[in-house]
Parts: C-alpha cells; sequence; structure tokens
C-alpha cells in the first residue's frame, strides 16, 4: 500500500499489520505512528476483514520509542514527552484494546518499553519462546507508559508489576505465559502458523459476540458486581436477537459447522 514502515495484508478475513523496521527494532517513529493510524483505518474500512494480526519484522517484534526521533542531550531544550505520549502513544493503546474486531498480537523477538505495552493492548499474545518482555522505562528515567502502569498489576499483581517496571528485567516469553502476562509461548517456528491460525479462526468466529466479550472483560476491571450482571443481561438480550446466535444454535443442533457472518 506505498507504506514504508509497515507491511499490511489481508488473508482469510485476517488484515496483517507487520511493523517494518527491522534494522531498528521496529521502534516507532512519528513516521510509523502515522502509517499504522492508516493501515487501522483500512481495516476498519474493509468488511471483509474481521480480525487484525500485529507482528513484527526481523528478530524483534518492536523496541517502543525510537529515541533518535525525539533527540535530546544533556543541557539541551527538553522534550514533551507528554505531547508524544497524547498524540500518538495513548491513541494507539485505545484503539487496539478497544476495536470491535479481535486483535492477535504475535510477539517474534524482543518487546521493550512502549512496544511491550502495545502488545500487551491485544486481545490475545502469542510470542515465540526466544522472545522476551522489557519495561526498559526505567533505565532512561521514565515511567511505563502507553498503558503499563494500568495493564501491569491487573495482569500480574502489584508486587510482579513493580519488579518489572522498578529492574526493567528481561521477562522471557515462557515465563510472561506462567505469569499470566500473555496467553501462549511458542516455539519459534511456530509463531507464524499458530498465530495466523488463530486469527483465522476469531475471523471466522461470530465476531459481534466476540466484541462484546472483549468489552465485557476488560470492563469488567471497573465495575462492581451488581454492575457487570446488568451489563451482562444487556448484552445477551442483544445478542440473543443476531443472526449468528442463531446460525450458531441451528449449526448445533444439526451437528455440522456453523457459517458465522458477524450480523
Amino acid at each position: 500500500m506505498g507504506y514504508e514502515t509497515v507491511i499490511y495484508a489481508v488473508e482469510q478475513g485476517v488484515a496483517r499489520v507487520t511493523l517494518n523496521r527491522p534494522d531498528r527494532l521496529n521502534s516507532f517513529t512519528e513516521q510509523m505512528h502515522r502509517e499504522v493510524a492508516e493501515a487501522l483505518d483500512m481495516a476498519d474500512a474493509d468488511e471483509t476483514v474481521r480480525a487484525l494480526l500485529l507482528t513484527g519484522s526481523g528478530r524483534g517484534f518492536c523496541a517502543g520509542q525510537d529515541l533518535n526521533d525525539r533527540a535530546v542531550s544533556p543541557g539541551g531544550e527538553a522534550v514533551d514527552l507528554g505531547d508524544t505520549v497524547e498524540r500518538f502513544w495513548s491513541p494507539l493503546i485505545r484503539r487496539l484494546a478497544t476495536r470491535d474486531k479481535p486483535v492477535v498480537c504475535a510477539v517474534n523477538g524482543v518487546a521493550a518499553g512502549a512496544g511491550a505495552n502495545v502488545a500487551l493492548a491485544c486481545d490475545i499474545v502469542i510470542a515465540a519462546r526466544s522472545a522476551k518482555f522489557i519495561q526498559s522505562f526505567a533505565n532512561i528515567g521514565l515511567i511505563p507508559d502507553s498503558g503499563g502502569t494500568w495493564v501491569l498489576p491487573r495482569l500480574v499483581g502489584q508486587a510482579r508489576a513493580l519488579g518489572l517496571a522498578l529492574t526493567a528485567e528481561p521477562l522471557p516469553a515462557e515465563k510472561a505465559e506462567d505469569w499470566g502476562l500473555i496467553w501462549k509461548c511458542v516455539d519459534d517456528d511456530a509463531l507464524e502458523e499458530q498465530s495466523m491460525a488463530l486469527a483465522s479462526r476469531l475471523a471466522a468466529g461470530p465476531t459481534r459476540g466476540l466484541a462484546a466479550t472483549k468489552h465485557a472483560i476488560r470492563g469488567a476491571l471497573l465495575n462492581d458486581l451488581q454492575t457487570e450482571l446488568d451489563h451482562e443481561r444487556d448484552l445477551m438480550r442483544n445478542l440473543g436477537q443476531s443472526s449468528d446466535y442463531r446460525e450458531g444454535v441451528a449449526a448445533f443442533m444439526e451437528k455440522r459447522q456453523p457459517s458465522f457472518g458477524g450480523r
């Protein structure tokens, strides 16, 4: 599609967005932010796209912010990092976390700084066994942005979140799976096949119901039990009138594979 920092392709109902600055471990520049946003716009506008797969090219998934893109030196003029977060990182995290179409992230190597938290903003994270997650902000005197301070304690608890954030120690993919930070760790040579198979499976599923499930689970983190029970009631009332529900029940009764349309 004429992108310089992103590869965009659609296959089997899956929009595959590949971060493509392998010489810089796919670290983000303003250009990459703009091109990722454009790729997500394309996926949203394409009615054939029913799931998203995010990954990186080369030996890493994403090293976060390219510091050369906002270089600062001792004694030099200060950089407004809040502006960078507000204009680029926060909108990306919101978009990944709240989009209706399921989002799978295939972490093919190091995921560091904001790159780690971009991965964790996705719905399901599969990582190669050689991959590592690093909250590297402490090494340069910053906090885990891009949702890091919100998602880490919710996924692994406060003690482990603080350990990861304060020490910036790499967390191997296998331990990330054990801790519940990610869904699954797989052998390196199986990552591409398994992540695409999962994304294709979600794309072929009842995507309206999957979207409701995603939003309900994410929203439940902020709700009390009674509020969430009421929310579940309302969602079930709505989904019970969907074509996908009728198709799912019919397929079950007829002992066949369902053909969902996302309606």
